[in-house]
């Protein structure tokens, strides 16, 4: 074989086995990422951020928080969080998180929180609850598919 040189072949077979061993995914920091997009969520609510909705959730997100009496698609989440703002702000909160477990592009993110929630008039509402969240991994990073939960009764 004329121009053969088998050290370019040596050569881009190491750089595609390093390059597999590089996209391979770290649990620990697919944890972490999932987590983060768990606080920047919560985070974007209290700073009263109105594009955590089209940022953070999937075109097809499909939740169901405990005050619902069904599931809400993306434009329902932001229709009632408009209302939500409108009767007044998250004024501070805490995330506890439980479990994260991530399987290839999908991850399950178990937690509690407390929240305080003050009214329009003023007052200023404790709550704790709980939440399972489904995120999926995107090219953008992780997004929300969906949750479930809310304040403990």
């Amino acid at each position: 074989m004329q121009g053969f040189n088998s050290y370019k072949y040596i050569l881009a077979a190491t750089a595609l086995l390093f390059s597999g061993f590089a996209a391979a995914q770290d649990p620990a920091e697919d944890q972490a990422s999932v987590w983060a997009v768990v606080e920047r969520q919560w985070n974007a609510v209290e700073d009263n951020d109105k594009k955590w909705i089209d940022e953070l959730l999937m075109a097809d997100f499909s939740g169901w928080p405990k005050n619902s009496p069904a599931p809400r698609n993306k434009s329902s989440t932001k229709m009632w969080n408009r209302f939500n703002e409108s009767q007044g702000k998250l004024v501070a909160h805490e995330l506890y998180p439980l479990a994260i477990i991530v399987h290839g592009d999908v991850a399950l993110a178990h937690y509690l929180y407390t929240s305080a929630y003050k009214n329009k008039d003023g007052e200023v509402e404790m709550n704790n609850g709980r939440y399972s969240d489904v995120l999926f991994r995107t090219d953008d990073g992780w997004k929300f598919l969906s949750w479930h939960g809310g304040a403990d009764e």
